[in-house]
C-alpha cells in the first residue's frame, strides 16, 4: 500500500437503534466482539444496540459502550475481508478508545472496562448544557465566549469543523453566549441534547476518578500512532496515554486539528469506522481533497473493502 490511510472512529451521538445488526449476523469477528461485551459488561449490549429501546440507547451509561461495541465489531469485520493496517487513528471523544484498542494500547476486554467505567463516571454528573455554533468566526466566537463568561462558566468542548464548534459549560453562560453570537452575525446556534455539559471543567471530577481507574489498568506502547484528542498529536507511549485519557474527559477535543494532523503526515485516505457519517461529513469541511470511506454495515463494508482493493491493492 503506497497511500498512507487513516481510521476514525465516531463518538457520542452517532448511535441508533438497529447498529451493527448484520455485522453480527454476516460476520464472526464482529458477532465475538459483541459476544465479549455482553460478557465483560455483564448486559446485554447486543440488545441495546440492535432492539434498544430508543430511551436506553441514548444514556450515556450505555451509549459509550454500545458505540464502541460495534465501532470495534466493524473494524475486526473490515480486517476479516482485506489485510489492512492504517498509517494512523483517532478517534472523536469515546472513539479514542477504538483508536487505542486498534493500535494495540488496550485489549478488547480492557477498551471495554475503560470504555463503561468512563461513561458511568461522566453520566453521573448533571448540570450545564452544550450548543453547537455553525458557521462562526473566530472573532465571532471569541466574542461570545466572553459574553457568557460575564454569566458563568462557557467554554469550548469540540472543535468539530472549520464550520461548526461546539461549546458547553454553564446553561445560563452558553445560552449568554449563544444568543449574543445570534444577536451578532451568527446565523445558527443549536442546544444540544445532553446530559451534562461534556468536555468541560463539569468532568474534572469525573477525570480525576478515571484517572485512578487508568492507572491500574495494563497499557501497551501503540503499534500505530494515535492522534489524541488533547492536543492533535501522535501518541504512542503507554504513559502518555495513562495521562491522556482522564484528561480527556474534561479538555476540547481537537478534531479539526487531529484531522489536518493527519493531512499534513501524508493521509490521503480517511476510513470511519462506527455508526453513521458524522465524520464523514465533518471531513468534507476540513479536509476536502481526502477521500472517504464509510463502514457501518455489511454493504458500507463490501463497498469500502471494493474500492481499497482498486485503490491500494494489487489484485
Amino acid at each position: 500500500m503506497t497511500r498512507k490511510i487513516a481510521f476514525i472512529f465516531p463518538g457520542q451521538g452517532s448511535q441508533y437503534v438497529g447498529m451493527g445488526k448484520d455485522l453480527y449476523d454476516n460476520y464472526k469477528s464482529a458477532k465475538s466482539v459483541f459476544e465479549t461485551a455482553d460478557s465483560v459488561l455483564n448486559k446485554s449490549i447486543s440488545t441495546i444496540c440492535f432492539e434498544g429501546a430508543q430511551e436506553d440507547l441514548k444514556q450515556t451509561v450505555n451509549t459509550q459502550p454500545a458505540i464502541v461495541t460495534m465501532s470495534i465489531a466493524a473494524m475486526e469485520a473490515l480486517k476479516s475481508q482485506i489485510d489492512i493496517k492504517p498509517d494512523f487513528v483517532a478517534g472523536h471523544s469515546l472513539g479514542e478508545y477504538c483508536a487505542m484498542y486498534t493500535a494495540g494500547v488496550m485489549s478488547l476486554e480492557n477498551t471495554l472496562k475503560a470504555i463503561q467505567k468512563r461513561a458511568d463516571l461522566m453520566g453521573a454528573i448533571k448540570g450545564g448544557s452544550m450548543a453547537a455554533v455553525l458557521n462562526a468566526s473566530d472573532e465571532q466566537l471569541k466574542a461570545g465566549l466572553a459574553e457568557g463568561s460575564k454569566v458563568g462558566y462557557v467554554d469550548v468542548a469540540n472543535y468539530n469543523s472549520p464550520m461548526q464548534v461546539v461549546i458547553t459549560g454553564d446553561e445560563n453562560a452558553v445560552k449568554a453566549a449563544s444568543d449574543y453570537m445570534l444577536a451578532n452575525g451568527v446565523r445558527r446556534v443549536v442546544p444540544l441534547d445532553v446530559s451534562g455539559a461534556f468536555h468541560s471543567k463539569f468532568m474534572e471530577n469525573a477525570g480525576l476518578e478515571f484517572a485512578s481507574f487508568v492507572s491500574n489498568i495494563e497499557l501497551n506502547d501503540a503499534s500505530i500512532p494515535v492522534i489524541t484528542n488533547v492536543d492533535a498529536e501522535p501518541t504512542t507511549n503507554s504513559g502518555d496515554f495513562r495521562e491522556k485519557m482522564p484528561r480527556q474527559i474534561s479538555s476540547s477535543v481537537y478534531w479539526t486539528q487531529t484531522i489536518q494532523k493527519m493531512i499534513s503526515e501524508g493521509v490521503e485516505i480517511f476510513i470511519e469506522i462506527g455508526p453513521g457519517k458524522v465524520l464523514a461529513g465533518l471531513n468534507k469541511k476540513i479536509a476536502p481533497e481526502a477521500v472517504v470511506y464509510n463502514v457501518y454495515d455489511k454493504l458500507s463494508l463490501e463497498t469500502t473493502v471494493s474500492a481499497l482493493k482498486e485503490l491500494i491493492v494489487n489484485v
